[in-house]
């Protein structure tokens, strides 16, 4: 059995912001750590089921330089952003929206499921666009539940998400190498990570599970030594995230809802916004969010 110092390169703990509703769980980027792979920004939400009468309601906001991937196990988010796109995701499907050059977009519960109170429970993940793509059109993709593969081993469901993973390729776009999986373990089931990324980290996000018999812990991102091949384990059941993917050589700076390899960039962005030069989303134009004065969302240092 290796030790946790083997396993393990770091454990990030999540701050957590206590929503009213509901609660998020976030763990990237944080004062240790900036990325993990592409991925520079880790939301976990729920579960969470909302009073009747109400929904979750994150009106229209910018994005630059990233791409964002909304991911849900309950509940159901629709998306409209302002090239166009609208688009209600459900448990299972991938939500992958490119901002490059600039993008907005809003994120509610539908209408019908606000009557009985919606359930919220999924995760929301930033990817870094790499050196040289950061300023890429603006793009929206969905890809649903049933076009994902899954591995499946008796015990263990695996949803590859994004990128190739235990012989399974997502037919999800990818600006940079990248790997994203959903990993569902019934009691006494385990599966091998592999490690042929340059970098990876789990989060369990549900149930109970050890990594090379060390107890995970929920809502933590656990990054795992490069190259050393971990095996993800239940006793009596628990479902678990992995993500990372190439490395990134140039640092990438994150405020608010700006992420760039330039910091003039993103004051660039932040001006462009509070001068309203973003188009916002058709459907969704009534109501923004203004650029706060001190974002919850940064980079360190």
């Amino acid at each position: 059995m290796a030790t946790v110092e083997t396993a393990f390169e770091q454990i990030i703990a999540p701050v957590t912001h206590d929503l009213g509703a509901f609660k998020v769980n976030r763990t990237l980027p944080s004062r240790p750590r900036t990325m993990v792979g592409p991925f520079i920004f880790v939301d976990e939400f729920g579960p969470a089921r909302l009073p009747a009468g109400q929904g979750m309601d994150v009106r229209p906001h910018p994005h630059i330089n990233l791409a964002t991937v909304t991911y849900l196990f309950e509940g159901a988010i629709e998306h409209r952003d302002s090239i166009g796109s609208h688009q209600v995701i459900e448990p299972g499907a991938i939500n992958l929206m490119t901002a490059g050059s600039g993008i907005t977009h809003s994120e509610r519960s539908p209408q019908a499921l606000r009557e009985d109170g919606p359930s919220l429970y999924g995760m929301q993940t930033w990817l870094a666009l790499p050196d040289g793509r950061e300023e890429i059109d603006p793009a929206f993709n969905h890809v649903p539940s049933d076009g994902l593969p899954t591995v499946q081993d008796g015990t263990v469901t695996a949803k590859v998400l994004m990128g190739t993973l235990w012989g399974a390729t997502a037919a999800t776009p990818q600006h940079s190498p990248t790997i994203y999986a959903d990993i569902e373990l019934a009691a006494g089931g385990a599966i091998p990570i592999e490690a042929e990324a340059d970098e990876r980290a789990i989060m369990l996000v549900g149930g109970e599970a050890d990594l090379d018999g060390q107890a995970l812990d929920l809502f933590a991102l656990y990054v795992l030594k490069p190259g050393h091949v971990a095996r993800l384990a239940s006793r009596s059941g628990g479902k678990a995230m992995l993500m990372g993917g190439q490395a990134f050589t140039t640092p990438r700076h994150v405020f608010w809802n700006f992420v760039s390899s330039s910091r003039d960039r993103i004051n660039q962005a932040k001006e462009d916004w509070k001068a309203m030069r973003f188009a916002l989303p058709p459907g969704d134009d009534h109501e923004f969010i203004p650029l706060p004065e001190v974002p919850t969302t940064v980079s360190y240092p």
